[in-house]
């Protein structure tokens, strides 16, 4: 296999783990015989400071040109006092619209070694948590048309929440090929009984349900949803949902594994290329001083691996070496408890380069 990967390194702790998270795919492919060809891509602050802009047309070209991209973190106070539209945020909202990237995948998965680290009691936890959030990204009440007005002498705000049956269709798509990929069971997340988006988003869901016979369909209100993800997350595989419910959701889901520094995620598209980034920012404050944790930045990679590019046992293989890694006691100052050891950003991905 050979591909081309576009490496937006960004800002604050972003080189030190995307050099990490690199170091293992070239690990990967020297063991599996795959040659990854990287093209650097400047986006967000470091893009601000060379070219005056967030996303320089010439620097999403490279992105577009390339299988995939990774992506550390961009941000931090240096650049908080520019205009909206040169801030480094911008350039990833870009970044997603010009790689037409309509499906963010979040992974929530609890390790077993950081257990004691979930918000959750003990025996919801043992039960286990590893699921996904599928999310509708360019679409719904966050895209439609928002207005304030005044009516009768007072405010009234307006957002609307338009959604298309191919908008849906799409990411109903994705969601059922993700489940297929694991454990075969998809929940479609939405508010049916009050919202016409909602229903129509159950008339797509149902006319493709027959598609994937050899997936496990079900439908629950979001507010329940909400509820079960605390109650008990094992019951869940994949959660597919639209664009606001998604980031709700999702977030609480990042919350109940306890680490958000061990969190992976990815946008995608049509076709295979996609996005591939921690959930984790900039953390200016430590950057530079090999305290960051790489691991969902080299989670990051295994998730390009298996969804991109089709390589679920090198995927499993960087999966397995993380978990080795956790099974040594090894920690990054974020992650860290009693009686573990404490590592860097190099030690750590050191470490599981060893495990592989």
């Amino acid at each position: 296999m050979q591909k081309q990967i576009a490496v937006i390194r960004g800002d604050g702790i972003g080189p030190e783990i995307v050099n990490q998270a690199l170091l293992v795919l070239d690990e990967i492919a020297r063991r599996y015989g795959h040659t990854f060809r990287y093209v650097d891509v400047d986006m967000g602050g470091c893009a601000i400071d060379r070219w005056g802009e967030p996303l320089p047309a010439a620097e999403l070209d490279k992105c577009l040109a390339s299988d995939s991209v990774l992506l550390g973190a961009v941000g931090g106070p240096k650049w908080e006092g520019m205009p909206g539209d040169k801030r480094p945020e911008k350039g990833l909202l870009a970044l997603r619209a010009g790689m037409g990237l309509y499906a963010n995948n979040r992974p929530a998965k609890l390790w077993p070694q950081l257990a004691g680290a979930s918000p959750l009691k003990a025996s919801i936890v043992e039960k286990g948590i590893d699921f996904l959030v599928v999310r509708e990204l360019i679409g719904g009440v966050y895209f439609g048309a928002h207005r304030t007005e005044e009516v009768d002498g007072e405010l009234v705000a307006t957002d609307v929440m338009p959604y298309s049956e191919h908008e849906i269709e799409r990411i109903g798509r994705i969601g059922f090929e993700t489940a297929q990929k694991r454990r075969k069971k998809l929940c479609c997340v939405d508010k049916a009984n009050v919202l016409d988006t909602s229903r129509l988003w159950r008339r797509v869901m149902h006319r493709l349900q027959s598609e994937y016979p050899d997936v496990a369909y079900s439908e629950m209100f979001v507010d329940n949803a909400a509820m079960q993800l605390c109650k008990d997350p094992s019951q869940f595989d994949v959660i597919v949902t639209e664009n606001m419910f998604g980031d709700i959701l999702s977030d609480e889901a990042s919350m109940i594994t306890g680490s958000i520094g061990m969190i992976p995620s990815s946008s995608l598209g049509e076709g295979s290329r996609g996005l591939y980034e921690p959930i984790h920012g900039s953390a200016p404050d430590i950057a530079g001083q090999d305290k960051a944790n790489p691991i969902g930045t080299i989670l990051s990679a295994a998730m390009m691996l298996r969804y991109s590019f089709d390589a679920p046992a090198e995927a499993d293989a960087i999966e397995r070496a993380v978990s080795a890694v956790l099974d040594e006691g090894l920690r990054t100052g974020d992650m860290m408890s009693e009686g573990c050891t404490l590592v860097g950003c190099a030690a750590m991905g050191k470490a599981i380069l060893a495990h592989l």
